[in-house]
């Protein structure tokens, strides 16, 4: 792949209506028709402890209306069939997921599925099925409880696969929602752990397509630099045990949403290779999906510090004020505050925090050829061993 060393050609679409701020949740009831009948799927029961499920109920007055708990972090290809299923025998028009990435990701295969012509398993490509295309989809809002993945703002979703140990995403335009509702009050209730992935997660979102090679993308590269100071600025505030700020709250929630909504990854190169290194590490033993990116960025900038060296010193310069030094040193000290950063927020920079040993390497490389993620990063030439590399420079 020869790299582009100008602005690449891009068509944007983004058509979510989002709702934001306080007491949004009524809003549902002028955005979902009249006569739908409404499927509320949700997570571990949050959303009913909180009372969120509650507020979606009121707001959808009249209408008929069914749920679906019980999604799982990592949303489970086996599990989401069940839902597919109430819906085909049940005749629900609507979706609303209640939730975080996953129980929004779930959602959308889901919405997916249900008018899916065929084995909906071969929406997914990377050696689980055909590759097929989403020519349809059910429609479907969402409302944001935890913040992280952008799901609510982007036509992505990631699901697992227990049988075949695998993770695969798909992109299609039928998996945008048609409307979010972002409350940042919903976000009070969140554990630590939730909101340290959810920072974490979206600024490595960021960084998979600014840490690629410049192209004279001032704007792109202005605006990920942007995401990524104001994660910077406001992490220990979001994390702080004293009186929840509200202002915090909601710069965290919109910043998230807007790290992977599609502004930033227009006109640019992006990598991935984070993502794909950190799905098998999910598929393996279930970590946590931000905790296995903040261990595999910095070992991936490390060893691939030649390819983006031009990205990295910017970053150290322009995102962590590197002045000292030559240019090494500058790349190597935001390499440093990146793992630095991730620490202040608890996240593990290491394999040896997540449960994962250097007899797991050998497995894991091999899944990432089965999975054909065998030619990663915004070259392509990230191939088998330099990945072995990167699991390596983990531990």
């Amino acid at each position: 792949m020869v790299p582009s060393t100008e602005i690449m050609d891009f068509e944007f679409y983004n058509p979510v209506r989002i709702a934001f701020g306080r007491d949004q949740v009524k809003k549902i009831d002028k955005f979902v028709p009249k006569d739908a009948k409404v499927l509320i799927t949700y997570g571990g029961g949050s959303a009913k402890r909180s009372g969120t499920f509650d507020r979606v109920v009121e707001a959808l007055a009249d209408r008929e209306w069914g749920e679906f708990g019980g999604i799982p972090a990592n949303p489970v290809f086996e599990y989401l069939m069940d839902a597919v299923e109430k819906i085909k025998t049940e005749a629900y028009t609507f979706l609303i997921a209640v939730g975080g990435g996953s129980v929004i990701d779930g959602t959308k295969f889901i919405a997916a599925a249900s008018l899916f012509e065929g084995d909906p398993i071969d929406i997914f490509a990377s050696g689980v099925g055909k590759g097929l295309p989403v020519e349809k989809a059910m429609p479907f809002g969402t409302v944001l409880t935890i913040p992280a993945t952008s799901s609510e703002m982007n036509p992505i979703t990631v699901v697992s696969f227990e049988e075949l140990q695998a993770k695969v995403s798909i992109k299609n335009e039928n998996l945008f929602p048609e409307f979010s509702i972002l409350e940042p009050e919903l976000t009070y209730t969140l554990p630590k752990r939730q909101l340290a992935n959810g920072l974490s997660d979206s600024f490595v979102h960021v960084m998979e397509n600014y840490l690629t090679y410049p192209i004279g993308a001032k704007l792109q590269d202005r605006w990920s630099e942007g995401i990524l100071h104001t994660f910077i600025e406001i992490g220990q505030e979001v994390l702080a045990d004293e009186e929840i700020d509200y202002n915090t709250r909601a710069n965290f929630m919109w910043t998230v949403t807007n790290g992977f909504n599609g502004f930033t990854a227009s006109g640019v190169p992006g990598d991935w290779s984070s993502h794909a290194l950190g799905y098998e590490i999910t598929a393996l033993n279930g970590t946590d999906h931000a905790r296995t990116l903040s261990v595999i960025l910095p070992a991936t900038m490390k060893v691939r510090k030649k390819e983006k060296w031009d990205k990295l010193l910017q970053y150290a310069e322009r995102v962590w004020g590197a002045t000292e030094g030559d240019d090494e040193a500058r790349i190597d000290f935001g390499i440093h505050k990146t793992e630095e950063f991730f620490r202040s927020l608890e996240m593990p920079i290491r394999f040896s925090e997540i449960g994962i040993e250097e007899t797991d390497i050998d497995y894991m490389v091999e899944q990432l050829e089965v999975h054909k993620r065998d030619r990663l990063s915004e070259r392509a030439d990230q191939t088998l061993d330099i990945s072995r590399k990167i699991y390596e420079m983990a531990l």
